[in-house]
């Protein structure tokens, strides 16, 4: 869905994960592009009826998860260790990394090396057929939704800190706009699906009220 964002041509931070053709997740997606293609996000985010929530949700982690790698990578140059010495959603908010592999207890680091690190752990996640199953009649994990929900809470700090040191880097490279939809699309599934805490929304809450408020 690159394209949808203009944002092609910009560097990629880590390989794009793609769903597979021919499958039902891969039907989603093509049925979620028709309806982005609407201009309603509200609509979009709705879980077409018949379908599978799980289903749903997976198709919308990947393509998330494509989106912010492409959006964080237009930035890599100005996020380093000397300008971005902690991962923060402004003054308030500062994350610490654990994996329970690597970091298995909560680590500072540098906000590139916090990014590096999570999409690391995203894209491992993705990539396993336990866990994210492509193949139809194969069922997902019980704890499905929990993974889901964890996946999408760090995702989001990502766009706290692009919004919070790099919206003015953003705006002079002329893709705010890309990054206002990507992040409203983003908040918009959060909200219809209960995947974030209200209080972990907090460092956007103002962005997020006025996205609620839109059309009301």
């Amino acid at each position: 869905m690159s394209s949808f964002f203009g944002l092609g041509k910009t560097r990629t931070f880590k390989p794009r994960k793609d769903i597979p053709e021919g499958t039902k997740q891969y039907q989603l997606r093509k049925y979620a592009e028709a309806t982005l293609g609407s201009g309603n996000l509200r609509m979009a985010v709705q879980l077409p009826e018949g379908e599978d929530t799980n289903e749903w949700l997976a198709v919308h982690a990947v393509d998330f998860f494509n989106h912010l790698n492409m959006l964080y990578g237009t930035v890599t140059e100005f996020c380093t260790p000397q300008e971005c010495p902690v991962m923060s959603a402004g003054p308030r908010y500062e994350y610490l990394w654990e994996d329970g592999a690597k970091f298995k207890r909560p680590t500072k680091l540098a906000a590139p090396e916090y990014v590096d690190a999570l999409m690391n752990w995203a894209q491992s996640i993705l990539d396993d057929e336990a866990v994210f199953p492509n193949k139809i009649g194969i069922p997902f994990p019980r704890n499905f939704r929990d993974t889901v929900r964890t996946i999408f809470r760090r995702l989001f700090r990502v766009y706290g800190h692009i919004y919070s040191s790099h919206f003015d880097q953003i705006c002079a490279l002329g893709i705010e706009p890309h990054l206002n939809t990507s992040y409203r699309h983003f908040f918009l599934f959060v909200h219809e699906f209960d995947l974030i805490d209200k209080k972990e929304l907090a460092p956007l809450s103002e962005l997020n009220e006025a996205i609620l408020a839109e059309g009301r």
